[in-house]
């Protein structure tokens, strides 16, 4: 196929790029001429994914490599105006497309804010693989060491093979790149701290793991036996899946087997009051008993806004700062019908906040409330001192009238406040966490022992070793920071092992 030039795009000694037209169509394309042989755009040619662009033609030469590749048209991330939460949408989507080569074994080494494209449609190409290379089973490190610098982490240059970890490290860096004074938010920070650490055996393991970061959610367990809300009841002729009081049926089973509604769900009430305690700066709400999945604990979906004024945000319009969730029954208080989250670590530098919570539905019966916006609290605490570390880390093990418990304790528990809240994660042998929880001292105070319990099925692996880490959520947010664990996490936090 023939091809007359439109543009000349970019050139250097390694390559040149064109806007190019058939001579017999309207149709435009990206036409790369690229010095020496790159077989990846071959491999690519065979892949198709809606955040790369399309290779049409791949012709290989003895010194050269022309390709054809579908036109994109738009700005880089680097150029494009775009809002906070379309770049975190942007780098999720980044996140997709790199799990989808990784899988291919396809690593692109190149990743940076100009190599992606903000699309018309308002998804993101990736582009410009001319630095990509496959994994190859062992070989010590790179035959060619390219890469942009200041993107390319240090195992690019030569010390050891690159892997999917390369890109991470880069994406990290793109991430800290766009969104600036922003990347110092927590959720950000922390997320860009991992995938760039320079060793890559403490950087994230795979995309998905990075994109999931972005969805973090804290989780209250409330030990003790789940209550099976749903029960599924399937008749002879197959018709009734499921029947709710009050509705004559929820769900049906067609002759295919597949479930369909023939009732419109019903939409939870908006949780109650949302306020901030304006002592110890914890938001508070009033619990929606039917919220949550259907698993026997409640669930919320929230939003915070930080402002620097006492303005309130406008809910349909304006850009929220970060989004979460929070499940789980142990921060109910029943004596108020009220729900407790203790969000200081999310408070990252001097402003008004408010919080907008929504109650979660299953989407089986119930359809998730509209979220409602709370009052503002005025945080000052930017440049606070850090709560103590807990020290003295250590597992307990206490005989009950329900056998045997396991306590995560620290020693200076003494040193905080009744409402301060102990998040502890627990993993096993292998780096995975097995479970969190997070629990205020009062609560830990009430249920004795010193320490938060671990509940023995998520230690099911009797061969297996388990360790924790303890971070401290203040209930003083003005006058004392949060103590927060550096990710990735370092062998000063970890408690000792414990082998069952």
């Amino acid at each position: 196929m023939k091809y007359e030039e439109i543009e000349l795009l970019k050139q250097s000694e390694k390559s040149s790029v064109h806007l190019v037209r058939k001579e017999d169509g309207d149709q435009v394309f990206i036409q790369k001429i690229l010095k020496g042989q790159h077989h990846i755009y071959s491999v690519l040619q065979n892949y198709q994914h809606p955040y790369l662009p399309r290779i049409y033609e791949v012709i290989l030469s003895d010194e050269s490599t022309t390709v054809i590749e579908e036109y994109i048209e738009g700005p880089s991330l680097g150029s494009a105006k775009l809002s906070e939460k379309q770049l975190v949408n942007a780098v999720k989507e980044l996140c997709f497309v790199l799990e989808f080569l990784h899988e291919k074994d396809i690593i692109h080494r190149d990743i940076k804010p100009s190599n992606i494209i903000f699309a018309k449609d308002g998804h993101i190409r990736l582009i410009d693989f001319d630095a990509a290379r496959m994994m190859k089973a062992d070989l010590e490190q790179d035959t060619r060491l390219l890469g942009t610098r200041g993107y390319a982490p240090p195992e690019q240059y030569g010390f050891s093979q690159t892997d999917e970890r390369a890109d991470i490290y880069a994406l990290g860096i793109t991430l800290k790149t766009l969104l600036g004074d922003k990347a110092r938010k927590p959720r950000y920070h922390r997320i860009i701290q991992k995938c760039t650490n320079l060793d890559p055996d403490n950087r994230y393991r795979s995309a998905k793991q990075v994109r999931n970061a972005f969805n973090h959610e804290k989780r209250c367990i409330l030990y003790g036996f789940a209550v099976l809300l749903f029960i599924v009841v399937i008749y002879a002729g197959g018709k009734i899946l499921y029947q709710p009081a009050g509705e004559e049926t929820a769900l049906t089973v067609s002759d295919s087997g597949k479930a369909s509604e023939s009732t419109e769900l019903v939409t939870l009430p908006a949780p109650d009051n949302p306020h901030w305690n304006a002592e110890t700066g914890i938001a508070v709400w009033g619990n929606v008993p039917e919220s949550g999945d259907g698993g026997g604990e409640v669930g919320y979906h929230y939003r915070l806004y930080r402002r620097d004024t006492a303005t309130p945000p406008d809910l349909e319009n304006d850009e929220w700062d970060m989004e979460s969730s929070m499940r789980g029954d142990a921060m109910i208080d029943e004596a108020t019908s009220t729900y407790a989250v203790n969000l200081s670590s999310d408070l990252w530098e001097d402003g008004y906040y408010y919080f907008a919570v929504s109650a979660d539905g299953d989407g089986i019966n119930y359809a998730s409330s509209p979220y409602v916006i709370s009052d503002a609290f005025e945080y000052k605490g930017e440049f606070a001192p850090m709560l103590p570390e807990p020290t003295g880390l250590a597992w307990k093990m206490f005989e009950t009238d329900r056998g045997r418990e396991y306590y995560a304790t620290w020693s200076n528990l003494d040193d905080y406040e009744d409402a301060d809240s102990f998040y502890i994660s627990v993993y096993d042998k292998d780096g995975n966490c097995v479970m969190n929880n997070i629990w205020t001292k009062e609560y830990i105070m009430s249920v004795g022992h010193n320490g938060i319990r671990v509940q023995k099925e998520y230690l099911s692996d009797l061969d297996n070793q388990y360790r924790f880490t303890v971070e401290v959520f203040t209930s003083r947010p003005n006058e004392y920071k949060s103590f927060l664990i550096p990710e990735p996490v370092t062998e000063e936090y970890f408690s000792p092992w414990y082998k069952w």
